[in-house]
């Protein structure tokens, strides 16, 4: 584009970087409709069907003509009363009907809650690893983001000294990922009280991504910001949706839930640009939420034995360490001891340069921890079949074997 013109386009979505996942998985997709056996690792999507009782509940949809506009553009009533009665049962938490808001997918429900706290010059921290989409957000509405590295001795948590340290006057709101993407990692109730206690003291918004919640293992309890106390719920965002529980990455429905005033303003920025998520899809969660849960047992069940299979793969390999993750459904292994090596001729500085050897050598789609600000890793989903995965780690063992 012309150099002028494009001084007069928006700056702030200029400054927004494309995303990593996708543009990895669009490659991968690409070298496949060319004949090339590539395995991609890099998607965060289930790869089991959304079960029969949701999918007919949207034919029956269909069949009754729910198929026009909806009321309020905030979601049909019967979705939030589910998500509702859903924050009862699961986590204890009371929120009414304006209180909670139907978006379309998670990321949308991400993207309104960081318009309607942050204002230009306004900062939200983001711990290290940060799944990709964190971080441009705030760029969208001139605000910024302060990223506040974790290390390998906090299980890549983020810490009250770390947060009280990276506070300013301009920072309005904290970014907790728990299930974290990419890491897996799952903050107890204790590490949450105590950087809740930071949170309180400057009086800060908590967005709360908990996409994963149903995704944990070995034991481990998912627990909100919003479940400490009822001063934290009233600074807490909640987003949560129907895609990787329920297996509906395609439907695109998410939820949030928080204070009214936040929720009020979300409503009226969705009002003005999507108007209302997908009227079929809205029908589709409702079953989701109201439906039998075994299906989501029984998926939990698969990823957990795939979670232990890479991770015994991994720690198999000369040179990579992989912690077992306690939640979501991917691995973060370190591959830093490859870097300053190189393979098939070329050197491999980072973990970008690792993840391209993968994909050339191994043909193995993974993606770099630098797009997730941890340059030592990269992730790999577990959400594809054990026949895949058996396969990509017998190609990658392969691959590292070559490299000088």
């Amino acid at each position: 584009m012309n150099t002028a013109r494009n001084q007069r386009l928006s700056g702030y979505i200029q400054s927004v970087a494309p995303s990593p996942t996708m543009a990895i998985t669009a490659k991968a997709a690409a070298l496949r409709r060319e004949g090339v056996d590539v395995i991609a690792l890099s998607a965060g999507e289930p790869d089991f069907d959304t079960p029969e009782h949701i999918k007919d509940a949207a034919k029956q949809a269909l069949d009754e003509g729910f198929t026009k506009y909806t009321s309020p553009p905030s979601g049909i009533p019967d979705l939030k009363q589910a998500v509702s009665r859903k924050f009862v049962r699961d986590n204890g938490l009371e929120y009414a009907s304006d209180e909670i808001i139907i978006n379309n997918g998670a990321k949308h429900s991400l993207a309104l809650a960081v318009a309607a706290v942050l204002n230009p010059g306004d900062e939200m921290i983001i711990p290290t690893p940060y799944w990709v989409t964190f971080t441009e957000q705030p760029r969208l509405v001139g605000a910024a983001s302060v990223i506040v590295e974790t290390t390998a001795e906090t299980g890549l948590k983020l810490t009250p000294e770390a947060l009280h340290e990276a506070i300013t006057p301009r920072t309005r709101m904290v970014l907790i990922n728990s299930p974290s993407n990419p890491s897996g990692a799952v903050y107890t109730r204790q590490e949450l009280a105590a950087l809740g206690e930071v949170i309180l003291h400057h009086d800060l918004y908590v967005l709360g991504d908990e996409i994963y919640e149903k995704l944990i293992y070995d034991g481990a309890e998912h627990v909100s910001m919003a479940q400490i106390s009822p001063d934290l719920q009233a600074r807490t965002i909640i987003v949560n949706g129907v895609s990787k529980t329920y297996a509906m990455t395609g439907w695109r429905i998410g939820y949030a839930a928080g204070p009214r005033d936040v929720i009020a303003l979300m409503d009226k920025a969705q009002s003005q640009t999507i108007s209302h998520p997908s009227s079929i899809s809205q029908k589709g969660a409702v079953a989701a939420l109201n439906g039998p849960q075994d299906m989501v047992e029984t998926m939990r069940l698969e990823y957990d034995r795939r979670r232990r299979f890479m991770v015994e793969r991994l720690n198999a390999l000369a040179g990579v360490y992989c912690d077992l993750p306690l939640g979501a459904f991917y691995v973060y292994p370190d591959v830093s001891s490859y870097f300053g090596r190189t393979g098939a001729g070329r050197p491999l500085a980072d973990s970008s340069d690792i993840c391209d050897y993968l994909l050339d050598e191994a043909r193995v789609a993974c993606v770099p921890g630098v797009a997730f600000g941890t340059s030592s890793h990269i992730r790999m989903s577990y959400a594809t079949s054990m026949e895949n995965l058996v396969q990509a780690m017998d190609r990658i063992a392969l691959a590292l074997e070559k490299v000088a």
